[in-house]
């Protein structure tokens, strides 16, 4: 009995040869991709570190008020996506075209609103951040350092949102390899240009936090020239991009259903992103060295979270395909094989994390030993939720595959402010516990969560095909 369930069990979370070869094919690239960008982040991290505690506060919370813009732009551009997958696994060159014109219309909507908020808004966006005890002139001297680095990194908003509009296209093809090229070219690209622009090397100026954000600027302009020329050069095999731009007008049937679909998918990385940088200001009352020490803890966790967030591209290109294409049944067996493959790579990549929690930490010599600590015992909570976040991350790529964008959303960002914000208070204001303790609770708390979205893919709910919208 017992040897009928496990070869069951075998059977539906372990794939053949042909599956894991698919899903190399689909991951490999964005792993490759994803390891030098955040290996590159890190060392600039290290760079902007050296600067001292108040430079780098300043950043990384500009970076954060960055971050909720990028996953705006993740969010909008995802609803399309979802039917550009679709799309692709019927034959459907038309629909791709159309769905690529309404990621341009969503961007260019929402860089409208990230200009007025940033311009109009960025220090008390910044003091958000600086509530914690500490010296009131370090504080005052990191909203400084944070509103010089957003100001010049609003130029490169625009080229971010573009080549998210192309890259995002290609990868619902299958395609991962352009993408990855032209993000390896641009991080290279803002590593030395931070050198040269942080330090004011080869005769050009010291610029520090201004010449970070200029080096990123660079980056996000080249990366879009690559994937621009690539995609255009080769409209054969890329033909989606025939024509595209010769009009932004798209069926209204198709807009509706997009837009429909769609507007929860945005609302929910929108309100997301406003939640983990809520977090971020809530972990920040326990003291200023914190918003540096959480600089550095995101910064060494994303080098060892590409595997289980490469899956969720794994999962929306192979079953939105499967979807698109009716083999329902092929998606089903799919998504258990992703999320068991997903949560291997995470618990391996946690374990590795865990041995070297306290050691990197120390590379970061312009900051005080206090921040050193908190980030390695920080590291070491992550490490053990690496695993509930490959789950988390698998099963929400799932659903939304399937276009279940409202139970995405409540699924997501409504589970942050209904438990994570809340719970983060609790402990930090209510308890007053010490910002490990804090971390600790709310990322256990994520097994919650990730039972939740479980019972949801075990439901099956979630499948169905898209393709039959009438553009």
């Amino acid at each position: 009995m017992s040897s009928t369930l496990l070869r069951k069990a075998r059977g539906a979370l372990i794939g053949d040869k042909a599956f894991y070869r698919a899903v190399l094919a689909i991951i490999i690239p964005v792993i490759i991709q994803s390891s030098i960008s955040n290996f590159v982040n890190f060392l600039d991290n290290l760079m902007v570190g050296a600067l001292g505690d108040a430079q780098m506060s300043g950043v990384s919370i500009s970076n954060q008020l960055i971050f909720v813009f990028n996953l705006a732009i993740f969010g909008g551009l995802a609803g399309p996506g979802i039917f550009g997958a679709q799309f692709y696994g019927a034959g459907n060159m038309d629909g791709m075209r159309n769905t690529f014109r309404i990621k341009l219309l969503e961007s260019l909507l929402l860089l409208a609103v990230a200009f007025t908020a940033f311009l109009g808004f960025s220090k008390p966006l910044i003091s958000l951040y600086l509530q914690g005890d500490g010296d009131a002139a370090l504080a005052q001297e990191m909203l400084v350092n944070g509103q010089k680095y957003l100001m010049v990194m609003l130029f490169g908003l625009p080229a971010f949102a573009l080549t998210q509009c192309y890259a995002g296209t290609l990868r619902e093809m299958g395609e991962t390899r352009l993408p990855m090229v032209a993000s390896v070219a641009a991080v290279l690209t803002n590593a030395v240009f931070n050198y040269l622009l942080i330090f004011g090397k080869l005769g050009l100026p010291r610029l520090e936090v201004v010449g970070a954000a200029m080096a990123t600027v660079i980056s996000r302009y080249v990366e879009l020239g690559i994937v621009m020329i690539f995609t255009h050069r080769h409209h054969l095999r890329f033909s989606f991009i025939e024509g595209a731009f010769r009009t932004l007008k798209v069926p209204a049937a198709l807009l509706k259903k997009v837009a429909k679909m769609g507007a929860p998918l945005l609302l929910n990385e929108l309100l997301w992103s406003i939640g983990m940088s809520a977090l971020t200001a809530i972990y920040s009352m326990c003291g200023l060295a914190v918003v540096s020490a959480l600089s550095i803890t995101f910064t060494i966790s994303n080098l060892f979270n590409s595997v289980y967030m490469s899956m969720g591209t794994a999962v929306a290109v192979m079953v939105g395909q499967a979807l698109g294409a009716g083999n329902f049944e092929k998606a089903k067996g799919d998504v258990w094989r992703l999320i068991a493959f997903g949560v291997a790579g995470a618990a391996a990549m946690g374990l590795m994390l865990s041995l070297f929690s306290s050691l990197i930490p120390r590379a970061y010599t312009g900051v005080t030993q206090d921040v050193r600590d908190i980030a390695a015992r920080l590291l070491r909570v992550t490490s053990c939720a690496m695993p509930l976040y490959a789950i988390a991350h698998c099963t929400y790529f799932t659903l939304r595959s399937g276009g279940k964008t409202i139970i995405t959303f409540l699924f997501d960002s409504c589970y942050t402010w209904a438990f994570s914000v809340p719970l983060a208070l609790l402990m930090v204001k209510v308890f007053q516990a010490e910002i490990v303790v804090a971390y600790a609770v709310v990322e256990a708390a994520n097994l919650i969560k990730c039972v939740i979205g479980l019972l949801f893919v075990r439901s099956g709910k979630w499948i169905q095909n898209l393709t039959s919208v009438t553009e």
